[in-house]
């Protein structure tokens, strides 16, 4: 066997070494399929003498094309000088470049506009070309569609409009190509956009391309928009060579354009396509796919395959049933630990991975209790994200008027008229009243007229005043999570938040986030809150090192793997999120990214749901999710607060009944007591906390949720265990 062949087995090496023409491998998680694609490329140099110049390869990230060419440079013994061997977006400008004098509307010094380019243009074109309001006709809106349109190579003039704001787009589309060529530019869909038109409508440089290239290659096949699987068709003609390498269970970025019916496309439009399956996983446990296969099984529509390792067996798939959010949480963290502590794993080889990104925000809070490092992958902090420092900002200016800098931070988020000229005329106006700023608002309040300013100035500034005014009133009369609501219902932040996109949907969701750790604030005052945030958000001490437990989502797991994964907030509703509901296709996709999250298990896989759930801080009681239920009996076991082999404790932490001791005022309590409160039941104390010459409690009530209660008006009724 050649040296470039060595270490494949059957499936792989029938996948590098396939005659010429159309092939598609179907690779199965952890079953190789770098190795397989660098090995082809590797083998089509040495066996056909093929020059690295006759090959062009495309990959969907910066990381996995560096990656191949090494591998590629290490099997040869030689560079690979010449070959077109890069992202579809690289190799595309590449392209436009050589091609822009003469076949575009652009010159080949053209500039590419980043996001912040593409919004201030598209902020621009609403207000002053479509005279509309930004604020309602949201330029981030306009550009996802814009984008969605591009990815299926429709120009201006053949989108269609079904409704008004489509009529909104299609306006403001045509005016925004046309101002991005007025500036010589072209944003990220546009160089896929114009590269497959160009080969799609000029007979000459189609099949200048064509001749200069032999074989295409192409990773993440499923992940392929209708822009990029065009540009493969025409670059490898209808009987040309093209290998695609991918997998239909793993198309989880529909949100972003991917087409997994592209697979099917393939298919048709290639009749003669050379299917292999790769389904040898050198990843996991033999349980680990069987479990996630029963997963995947479910979805119509696809290639059947058998995963199988050499690994057989293995651990049970752990299940775990938590009370509410801060138990799912706690276990986490404890479970980490134990698993740590019996040296089954290091803590760099545990993951954490949740749907959403605000399912971050109880995960991080349990890791800086127990004061341990954590590396959050492709996201921001909870508490440093902009929308958590946005209301976080309004709730201090509220306790604490003299805050200027968050005063400054709010004063017009979300936009409220009030600019730097007017925020710097008070400013002036409260270095005369010898006031901070806030103080000086809170006076406006209650004298208008004394305002040393005119028109609409006065008036936005008048009714901001009036507002901070009525929020100060109430802060020591409100709940906190009753103050939040009224400031975000008052300021309609979490509208400004929805742009129309899923990002914008993700920062809403965030927001109530903190609103259901707001809610946890039940009879505690506003400071109390404020110093929670601020000893949680603090995280400079834990510091995040090579060894330490990642948080994720699952769309930022795909690719990776860990000893150990945690799968949280599998209710219905959670996972598969609730958008997936009466969307057959959408529900299909959210099975595929449980499967992702599932196999990137190598040996511990737990799978975590909560009884109980806060959303805008109102506690509901969930279903689990289907897919728990999709797994065969016999590969899952009941996990315990803990780690595997520890003994059971009692089910979500709720330790037997006995009889009751009434708690006197100056009573002191205790973590694992189990109480009764007049409003919110029966519930369990985790933890207790010196708050000045008081005692703070947090409780874990069974219909309440987590409440946190200061003990000399907590009115609780101890029931001794």
């Amino acid at each position: 066997m050649a040296p470039i062949l060595e270490g494949l087995n059957e499936q792989q090496l029938e996948a590098v070494t396939a005659p010429e023409g159309q092939i598609l491998v179907l690779a199965g998680p952890g079953s190789g399929k770098t190795r397989v694609l660098t090995q082809r490329i590797a083998w089509l140099i040495e066996h056909y003498n093929l020059l690295p110049e006759r090959i062009i390869a495309m990959t969907f990230t910066n990381k996995a094309a560096r990656e191949m060419r090494a591998r590629v440079e290490v099997l040869l013994g030689s560079g690979l000088k010449g070959i077109w061997l890069g992202t579809f977006h690289a190799l595309c400008a590449r392209m436009l470049r050589r091609e822009a004098d003469q076949h575009l509307p652009l010159t080949r010094d053209y500039v590419i506009f980043d996001t912040s380019d593409q919004r201030a243009l598209m902020k621009e074109i609403v207000a002053d070309d479509l005279q509309m309001d930004p604020k309602q006709y949201k330029p981030e809106r306009l550009l996802s569609k814009i984008s969605a349109a591009k990815n299926e190579l429709i120009k201006p003039d053949q989108y269609r409009s079904i409704d008004y704001f489509d009529e909104i787009v299609k306006r403001g589309y045509a005016i925004y190509q046309q101002r991005l060529l007025a500036n010589n530019a072209v944003d990220f869909d546009d160089l896929l956009m114009h590269a497959a038109l160009l080969l799609a409508e000029n007979d000459g440089i189609r099949n200048k391309y064509r001749r200069m290239f032999d074989h295409v290659l192409v990773d993440e096949f499923q992940d392929t928009n209708g822009a990029q699987y065009t540009l493969l068709r025409y670059l490898a003609r209808d009987n040309g060579n093209l290998f695609c390498v991918g997998d239909e269970d793993q198309s989880i970025y529909r949100w972003r354009g991917a087409d997994y019916r592209n697979m099917h496309r393939l298919r048709s439009d290639y009749p003669h396509l050379k299917t292999v399956l790769l389904e040898q996983n050198y990843r996991s446990t033999q349980v680990v796919l069987d479990a996630a296969q029963a997963v995947i099984n479910k979805n119509a529509a696809r290639t059947p395959k058998h995963l199988f390792t050499d690994q057989e067996g293995g651990p049970q798939v752990m299940l775990y049933e938590a009370h509410d959010e801060t138990f799912e949480a706690q276990f986490v963290v404890d479970t980490i630990a134990s698993l740590v502590a019996m040296n089954e794993v290091e803590p760099g080889e545990c993951a954490v991975m949740y749907r959403t990104n605000a399912q971050s925000r109880a995960l991080e809070d349990a890791f800086i209790r127990a004061n341990l490092p954590y590396k959050l992958v492709g996201a921001t902090r909870f508490y440093a994200r902009k929308e958590i420092k946005d209301i976080v900002a309004y709730l201090r200016v509220i306790h604490n008027p003299n805050d200027s800098i968050s005063l400054q931070r709010v004063i017009n988020t979300p936009p409220r008229g009030i600019g730097a000229k007017t925020v710097e005329s008070l400013a002036d106006w409260a270095a005369q009243l010898n006031l901070s700023m806030g103080d000086t608002l809170l006076y406006l309040a209650g004298n208008p007229e004394e305002v040393p300013l005119d028109g609409r100035a006065r008036s936005v500034l008048h009714s901001f005043a009036m507002k901070l005014a009525d929020w100060h009133d109430m802060r020591e009369r409100a709940p906190v999570g009753d103050l939040l609501k009224m400031v975000l219902d008052e300021t309609q932040y979490l509208a400004s938040l929805n742009d129309g996109t899923d990002q914008g949907e993700d920062r809403q969701a965030n927001v109530m986030e903190l609103v259901n750790l707001a809610s946890e604030f039940e009879e505690l005052p506003l400071s109390s809150f404020l110093e929670e945030v601020a000893l949680v958000s603090d995280v400079d001490d834990l510091e995040a090192g090579a060894s330490a437990p990642s948080l994720m989502t699952l769309h930022a797991a795909k690719g990776l793997e860990f000893d150990a994964v945690f799968i949280v907030g599998l209710e219905e509703g959670v996972l598969p999120h609730q958008r997936s509901k009466d969307d057959p296709e959408q529900m299909a996709e959210e099975r595929r990214l449980m499967y992702v999250g599932m196999t990137r298990a190598r040996k511990y896989l737990y799978l975590v749901y909560a009884f109980r759930r806060t959303v805008w801080g109102e506690s509901s009681l969930n279903l689990r999710s289907r897919f728990i239920d999709d797994i065969p009996s016999e590969l899952i076991s009941p996990a315990y607060s803990g780690s595997p082999g520890l003994p059971p404790t009692t089910r979500r932490g709720r330790p037997p009944r006995a009889r009751t001791v009434i708690a006197g005022p100056a009573q002191a309590y205790r973590t694992g007591q189990r109480v009764n409160h007049p409003k919110f039941g029966e519930g369990i104390i985790i933890d207790c906390r010196p708050s000045g010459d008081d005692q703070e409690v947090s409780v874990a009530f069974e219909d309440a949720g987590l409440k946190r209660l200061l003990s000399s008006f907590a009115n609780l009724t101890v029931l001794d265990g």
